[in-house]
């Protein structure tokens, strides 16, 4: 896969909730507060799924707060979001949310592809 699916994530307006949920059903560990760009997020609400040494799947988080609208999105790694966002509206797509940089550096931007499905795009540092 040229540009592979890098991140999830799952926000909604009871984040601590969301997470006990998550944990319930799939047994994932959370590090809370996480911190990512604004606008993903409320500072300190956002939790990275803890990975497991080796093992299979992707890193996710769950955040939100009582602004954020519930939904998921998956990442998809690009070298550069601001082209990204540029190409995805030459293609039909709405540009959502970004470019945004968190603290690790990471800069990410939501898209709506022309039937509405939101996907983000994820530039690592460095």
């Amino acid at each position: 896969m040229a540009q592979p699916v890098v991140h999830f994530e799952i926000t909604g307006r009871d984040p601590e909730a969301l997470r006990r949920w998550c944990a319930g059903l799939f047994g994932w560990e959370f590090e809370v507060p996480s911190r990512v760009a604004e606008g993903i997020s409320d500072p300190d609400a956002y939790g990275f799924t803890t990975p497991d040494a080796g093992g299979p799947g992707i890193p996710g988080g769950v955040g939100g707060g009582p602004g954020h609208t519930p939904g998921t999105v998956f990442y998809v790694a690009v070298d550069d979001v601001e082209a990204a966002l540029d190409r995805a509206e030459a293609l039909g797509g709405r540009r959502v949310f970004g470019p945004a940089a968190a603290p690790s550096g990471l800069v990410v931007g939501h898209v709506e592809d022309p039937e509405g499905n939101r996907i983000g795009l994820a530039a690592l540092p460095g």
